[in-house]
């Protein structure tokens, strides 16, 4: 699984002009786009949730679970397109709806699982997302 990860000080997706998921923390909170490729599993699943959940990227170093701090999860197969070859991205290592949508629910019920306040997009949906980056703090975590 792959995730980039942004502090943000809002986020929100939505489907057809209509909001799905919003977050508007009191301070910090996380967008975290997530990608799943072939090999991928629950446990992989699990421990990027771990991952994020414990980062140490909003003030005075501290981790979304320090601060109770909100999260959006949104699901983009896009994070595993190769461009090695011309000018069309190939999407062959982004695991297909049936085998990707599963494991990133499981990431989202992981989170939630740790305590995280989740707010998610909608798998598969042509999806706006908006968001107010903050520093800019943006990372690529891979499971």
């Amino acid at each position: 699984m792959r995730a980039v990860v942004q502090r943000v000080t809002s986020a929100s997706v939505s489907v057809d002009g209509k909001a799905v998921g919003r977050i508007e923390p009191d301070g910090q909170g996380l967008l975290v786009l997530v990608g799943v490729t072939h090999d991928d599993g629950a446990d992989g699943a699990a421990k990027l949730a771990r991952k994020v959940w414990g980062l140490r990227i909003l003030d005075d170093e501290r981790s979304a679970s320090d601060v109770g701090a909100p999260i959006l999860v949104v699901s983009q197969f896009t994070l595993y397109a190769d461009t090695a070859k011309g000018r069309r991205p190939s999407w062959g290592a982004a695991a297909p709806g049936p085998v990707s949508e599963p494991l990133v629910a499981a990431f989202v019920a992981a989170l939630r699982g740790l305590g995280a306040h989740v707010e998610t997009g909608v798998f598969g949906a042509d999806m706006k997302v908006s968001l107010v980056n903050d520093g800019p703090v943006t990372l690529i975590l891979d499971a």
